[in-house]
């Protein structure tokens, strides 16, 4: 049965009244949703971080230990060439082993100073380590009292947001495809999602601009759907909407 636009604009009234009541419940929630996944993501970026330099940490241990297992090499190569030059029978051969003794001197001298750079290094990045990690801390237990934060206030809202959603999926199968089309992008569109409103002291109630008295006659008669025309919000007469609380 075609609905006459009176009803029509009941039914679109009535559903603006239902989703003005959830977007007030999502108001309660307010940013806590996305500062949870903010923080998700600044302790995901923390704990990559300081795993990054923990592998950087283990990667100069594991060069301290080389380093110091190519001075104790050197060291034994040294005290071999010591007991061959007791041994040599020419000059050649003498400056050939002292040339090698040379060498591995000057490769201890170079690990010795690798050592103490590695050292310096493991204490600048076990310091950003102890930083990041007490940031890390910090950021979890803010994540945890606002994932608490946001499960009690969805734990004691959520029931009645469902049931709101539920009576609101209904309310728009009584609204004609095209009606629900412009509905819905009005409410995409406006900051307060209200894509309905009332006539209030001779204004549009969503933009408060003044809507001129024969225009007012017009929303009053009920006659067609009438937005306003700075808005473009449906309007609706105060009568219409104290019917509609009283029924």
């Amino acid at each position: 049965m075609e609905q006459t636009v009176e009803q029509k604009l009941k039914a679109l009234y009535e559903l603006q009244n239902l989703h003005t009541k959830i977007d007030k419940i999502r108001q309660i929630r307010g940013e806590l949703p996305i500062e949870v996944a903010d923080l998700e993501d600044e302790v995901a970026g923390l704990e990559t971080r300081i795993q990054k330099i923990k592998a950087e940490l283990d990667d100069t241990e594991d060069a301290i230990v080389n380093r110091k297992n190519m001075i104790k090499e050197a060291q034994t190569l040294i005290k071999k060439y010591d007991a061959q030059l007791k041994d040599v029978k020419n000059n050649r051969e003498y400056d050939a082993l002292t040339k090698e003794i040379e060498i591995q001197n000057l490769d201890i001298q170079v690990s010795e100073k690798k050592i103490k750079e590695f050292g310096f290094e493991i204490n600048n990045k076990t310091e950003i380590f102890e930083k990041a990690q007490a940031n890390l801390d910090l950021r979890k237990g803010d994540l945890e009292a606002k994932k608490t934060e946001l499960e009690t206030i969805t734990g004691e809202t959520e029931k009645e947001e469902q049931a709101l959603l539920k009576k609101a999926e209904k309310a728009q199968e009584n609204i004609e495809d095209r009606l629900l089309f412009a509905y819905n992008r009005l409410r995409k569109n406006a900051v307060n999602g209200l894509a309905v409103v009332t006539i209030d002291r001779d204004s549009c109630s969503g933009c408060f601009n003044k809507i001129p008295p024969q225009r007012q006659l017009d929303i009053r008669q009920r006659k067609k759907v009438i937005v306003c025309e700075h808005c473009g919000r449906i309007l609706v007469d105060e009568a219409l909407t104290q019917e509609l609380a009283e029924a």
